[in-house]
């Protein structure tokens, strides 16, 4: 493509060279330029692109989008904007021919929920008989087909090509997680949205963002952008009526809003709602009348994302009997309260669950269906929110049985500092002794597990569906499910020896 035709859209300030040169390609990371690419120089959280682009030029790069007054050798075209983030995002949606423009776009916003919305959402649109992709923290699907994933939402040039990709092999849905992150730093832009749900907001992210108005800022930007664009057909967002923000998410949108939950008056409404280990029913009351779902996943939060994306479907002409019959067929989602079932005579849950609402969500769940103790091993991050630290100590204090602090991605952050940061609020509510501090990761699962009996459960939170641990600038293997299942067989081995009985070898996560 011609840069001429790349920088349609952009704010450019001031051109340095030919635009008439083809481009074969954009890139943001001069390590990854190759030759007759436009590199696009960001001014990123812990770097700045405008001290590589030498680097992107001895790699090949024909042009460079700059946005400070930094120079590049006379035959490389220079093209000054006044947002290299916002460029950038507009060049990779020239490059690719807009493909958000050919493609029905959904996109879920909100602090917990993104991720299983996202999945049933798409479980809606499949059994209609729609191929579907799908964008997340999880892992990125078109079709059948799945693929890695580095950000709950990717970078634009990463986005843009997978919707690209979505559009050649013929889907007609995407279906994204888009985060506060990419909202702030114009990873969607250039994207015409069709639908946006927001699921629910509480603290989080206050490292990046300057406070809750500023992640609510972030998250309304979603809802701001959808309405008007070039694609036919409805145009709506899906708002939980339940949260304390809804109002304001919905005096952001500019198209009709459905509503979802259960305590306020909702378009889309759960009633006679019946919670179990392994699954939950209820009644969702629509306009059109009602119907019975019956679904594998557990939890209060699971009724509400379960609301979500009915919503969605009914609000785009979704049969709601079909969408019952696809929503009770979903068996789970990877590291969203997995079940690790060795055999074993007490419950072991993975959870992702790493915010205050999401650990409180998911306690108050466990405890519904956990007629002994409930033993909770978490922990939080380093190098991020520290406000948040004491919060989930209190939350853990308050709602488990035994509460167990170890390290979760410590970064380069002294992994007993996030720990005594935590224990803080632990020291609150629980009684002397209450509690345990174990710092390694690995040993604390050990010792939940083996100090649980008959009719316990033991909530594994914070990881989730991610198989690595953050030590320093290392990133080392480490599951969650994996340490689960091995302490599992291990507490079990040598009580099968105690009693003579012989030994289990069976294991199996429950996804």
């Amino acid at each position: 493509m011609y840069l001429s035709d790349l920088v349609r859209n952009i704010n450019v300030l001031e051109i340095e060279g030919s635009t008439g040169i083809e481009i074969s390609g954009i890139s943001h990371d001069s390590r990854l330029v190759a030759p007759g690419n436009l590199f696009v120089a960001v001014k990123g959280l812990k770097t700045d692109g405008h001290f590589y682009i030498d680097r992107a030029v001895e790699a090949g790069a024909r042009a460079v989008l700059v946005q400070t007054d930094a120079t590049v050798p006379e035959r490389i075209t220079r093209v000054l904007v006044d947002n290299t983030r916002v460029a950038l995002a507009w060049a990779s949606t020239n490059f690719y021919g807009h493909p958000s423009r050919k493609i029905r776009m959904i996109g879920v916003t909100g602090t917990n929920g993104k991720t299983t919305t996202t999945h049933l959402i798409a479980s809606v649109y499949k059994a209609a008989g729609q191929k579907v992709g799908l964008i997340g923290s999880i892992a990125n699907h078109i079709g059948d087909r799945i693929l890695d994933v580095r950000h709950t939402t990717p970078e634009s040039t990463d986005l843009q090509r997978l919707l690209w990709e979505m559009m050649e092999e013929k889907a007609g849905v995407a279906v994204i997680e888009v985060s506060s992150h990419a909202l702030s730093l114009e990873r969607v832009t250039g994207c015409e949205f069709d639908v946006g749900v927001f699921t629910n907001l509480s603290q989080d992210h206050l490292d990046f963002h300057r406070d809750m108005e500023d992640y609510l800022g972030a998250k309304a930007k979603l809802f701001k952008s959808i309405g008007g664009g070039v694609k036919k057909g409805p145009k709506y967002v899906v708002v939980n009526r339940d949260d304390p923000y809804a109002d304001r998410i919905i005096t952001a949108s500019a198209v009709p809003v459905v509503t979802y939950g259960l305590y306020r008056n909702a378009d889309v409404r759960a009633k006679d709602i019946t919670i179990r280990e392994r699954g939950s029913s209820f009644t969702v009351e629509h306009r059109h009348g009602s119907v019975r779902l019956n679904m594998k996943l557990t939890g209060l939060f699971n009724v509400y994302n379960t609301l979500a994306a009915f919503a969605v479907g009914l609000a785009g002409g979704q049969s709601p009997h079909l969408m019952a019959e696809s929503l009770g067929a979903v068996t789970g989602i990877p590291g969203r309260f997995e079940l690790v079932d060795c055999g074993q005579e007490f419950t072991v849950v993975v959870d992702y669950a790493h915010t205050p609402d999401g650990l409180e969500n998911i306690l108050k769940a466990a405890r519904e269906v956990t007629p002994g103790r409930l033993i909770a091993v978490f922990g939080c991050g380093g190098d991020r929110d520290r406000t948040k630290r004491p919060v989930m100590g209190r939350i853990a204090g308050r709602y488990s049985d035994l509460p167990i602090i170890t390290s979760d991605n410590p970064r380069t952050e002294d992994p007993m500092q996030v720990i005594r940061d935590v224990e803080e609020g632990v020291r609150e509510v629980a009684v002397p002794g209450g509690y345990r501090v174990i710092p390694d990761r690995r040993e604390a699962i050990g010792e939940a597990i083996g100090e649980a009996v008959e009719g316990d459960l033991v909530l594994i939170a914070g990881k989730g569906h991610e198989n690595y641990q953050i030590m320093g600038s290392d990133r080392l293997h480490f599951d969650d499910r994996e340490e689960a299942r091995t302490a599992i067989l291990k507490a079990i081995n040598k009580k099968t020896v105690m009693e003579d009985k012989g030994v289990y070898a069976g294991c199996d996560a429950n996804r």
